[in-house]
């Protein structure tokens, strides 16, 4: 019986791996058709017909029960909070995809996980070891490189990503402390109910009208969206996140191969350097956690 037990664990852990892996290419991917459409259509409107497309989903799936059960839900106010600054992140991200290599605007963008470390200190009061701190020295260190001041500089763009980090973070610390309670179709809709709501008055008011591929990127939006969410929850469940967080940075990988594959970019190679170092500091956090649990 142990035996079996500890099968269906490695089993489990193994799932949540490769959904979690999956979910990062999907992300990747669908950041790549947002850059295609945001040099003809706003932030707004793309996120309008996303959240159209994902609550349709859920729709058909989960039918009149996922949305009984989702307004008793006790997440319902604290998503709320969250999908705010999750929306404020994106405005900030894809607006500075207009102007950003998609390698450059992923690398700067990783950001995020050195700030949630600092933020879990001042929002939630964990105690932060010495190894952990230094990962945070070496990842900002990573964005410095990658955002290069000779060649980038703090220039409006760059400075959205970093904000765009910064209100990721606070938006993963929230996560933290409710919504991975819940079911994850529950998270999808509600999340995406709000991003509707958010975003319908200013997509109608700059709207434009898509042309049939522009319709088919927006539609590919919306399903690569819908599905790397629910598989990065569904990861989250099954694998602790101590194991899953160095498959966050596999999207730096996805970034620069479809960078060079859609538009032809050859990032810099301070962006590499920049991305190396971020890497680093990444797995020195997952390592020093490993270490510590095991004295």
């Amino acid at each position: 019986m142990a035996d079996i037990a500890i099968l269906d664990t490695r089993e489990r852990v193994f799932a949540g791996i490769l959904l979690t892996g999956a979910a990062y290419l999907l992300f990747s991917t669908q950041d790549a058709s947002i850059k295609l459409l945001v040099t003809s259509m706003t932030v707004w409107q793309i996120m309008f017909f996303r959240s159209i497309t994902i609550l349709g989903a859920c729709a058909v799936i989960g039918g009149r029960p996922l949305f009984a059960d989702t307004v008793r839900s006790p997440i319902v106010r604290p998503m709320l909070v969250r999908s705010a600054f999750t929306l404020a992140a994106w405005l900030c991200y894809y607006n500075a995809a207009r102007s950003l290599q998609l390698a450059e605007l992923t690398t700067v963008y990783h950001a995020a996980p050195i700030i949630v470390t600092v933020l879990s200190v001042v929002l939630l009061g964990e105690k932060v070891p010495l190894l952990r701190w230094l990962a945070v020295l070496v990842g900002f260190a990573g964005v410095f490189v990658a955002c290069d001041p000779a060649h980038l500089g703090l220039s409006v763009p760059v400075l959205l990503v970093l904000t765009a980090a910064f209100l990721w973070g606070i938006a993963i610390v929230l996560l933290r402390k409710t919504a991975l309670a819940e079911r994850s179709t529950i998270q999808l809709l509600l999340n995406n109910f709000y991003f509707l709501v958010f975003s319908a008055v200013p997509a109608l008011l700059w709207w434009h009208t898509p042309d049939p591929a522009q319709l088919l990127l927006l539609a590919s939006v919306g399903a690569l969206g819908g599905l790397a969410q629910y598989l990065l929850f569904e990861g989250m469940k099954r694998t602790p996140a101590s194991i899953l967080a160095p498959l966050e940075y596999t999207s730096l990988l996805w970034a620069f191969a479809l960078g060079f594959a859609i538009w032809g970019d050859v990032p810099r190679p301070e962006v590499f350097l920049g991305a190396a170092l971020i890497v680093a500091a990444g797995l020195l956090i997952v390592g020093g956690e490993h270490f510590r649990k095991r004295l």
